[in-house]
């Protein structure tokens, strides 16, 4: 039991660090060239899939904690570091970015006008959208929007 613990808890530490690279560069890259107004630690707690970092943890555990042959380790966890830095990339980051949050062509209704855009971001309170006619991203209060 304790090496299944160890292998538990050395995951979910690999698994932190990489999900942080990952939103790091979603952050800076998406987030903030559409100047949505978003903290990091909102979009990275609001974003987190419990099921696929428990999944990726015990993966990442195992093979680290299981597997002899070091250089197996080695090249699986850096290359699961490479792919998380590479978000950092202005091109990777937003490309992520996009794929994560971005919804095209959506349309809002709310008591009195209706928003046809792209969906830059759903948020906890807020959407932000680039509005089509209006040609300028606008920020959408969600309790304030027709189902």
């Amino acid at each position: 039991m304790s090496k299944f613990m160890q292998a538990l808890l050395t995951g979910m530490f690999y698994t932190f660090i990489l999900d942080f690279f990952i939103f790091l560069g979603v952050k800076l890259h998406y987030i903030d060239f559409y100047n949505v107004d978003l903290y990091y630690n909102i979009l990275f707690v609001d974003n987190q899939n419990i099921y696929i970092y428990i999944f990726v943890s015990l993966i990442i555990g195992f093979i680290n904690t299981y597997i002899a042959n070091i250089k197996i380790t080695l090249i699986f966890i850096g290359s699961l570091f490479f792919i998380s830095f590479s978000t950092l990339i202005p091109t990777v980051g937003h490309t992520v970015g996009g794929m994560m949050f971005m919804k095209k062509n959506i349309t809002y209704n709310d008591a009195k006008y209706s928003y046809t855009g792209d969906q830059y971001y759903s948020g906890r309170d807020e959407i932000t959208i680039y509005d089509y006619e209006l040609k300028k991203t606008i920020t959408l209060s969600k309790k304030d929007l027709k189902e």
